[in-house]
């Protein structure tokens, strides 16, 4: 048992040595290379003109298959996914706006000016539309010189799912 032990003590020292390989964790995290290889450039290229439209129908599927209960838990989602820094900015009965931050979203609005938050948008609305149990859409307005992306949801309670 200790030998095992040992040998794993091995393997992530010798990683350590290699500066071009990180040491394995519990909490992996992907390179920000290849997650814009997929996201800005393969996704794109496959789903053409209607990219925008299937992302965001995609990020509404996303939230089915992960319902949350509570607007703070959708932003402890937003970090766990590195998708960015999820904030609430104002919210009334019929509305709310938020926005998405970080270096991750700066990163890609300045190398990538056709990059889309669609997903991210979609992900919102559909749990929006779960928690208040009627229908919702979500908007989006990037702000490439602040470097960050502006979600307004809209909801109508008379719309009952």
């Amino acid at each position: 048992m200790s030998n095992v032990h040992t040998e794993e003590e091995q393997t992530i020292t010798q990683q350590k040595e290699h500066t071009d390989t990180p040491p394995i964790s519990d909490s992996m995290s992907v390179p920000y290379f290849g997650y814009q290889l997929i996201r800005d450039v393969l996704l794109p290229d496959l789903l053409g003109k209607d990219t925008e439209q299937i992302l965001y129908w995609a990020g509404k599927n996303i939230a089915r298959k992960h319902p949350i209960e509570t607007p703070e838990e959708i932003v402890m989602f937003f970090i766990r996914t590195g998708w960015g820094a999820l904030s609430l900015l104002k919210q009334d009965k019929n509305e709310m706006e938020l926005e998405i931050s970080g270096p991750m979203v700066e990163k890609r609005l300045k190398e990538n000016k056709g990059c889309s938050f669609h997903l991210e948008a979609g992900f919102i609305a559909q749990q929006i539309q779960q928690q208040n149990q009627c229908v919702a859409e979500a908007y989006l307005t990037l702000k490439e010189r602040a470097h960050k992306v502006m979600i307004t949801v809209k909801w109508d309670k008379k719309d009952k799912l």
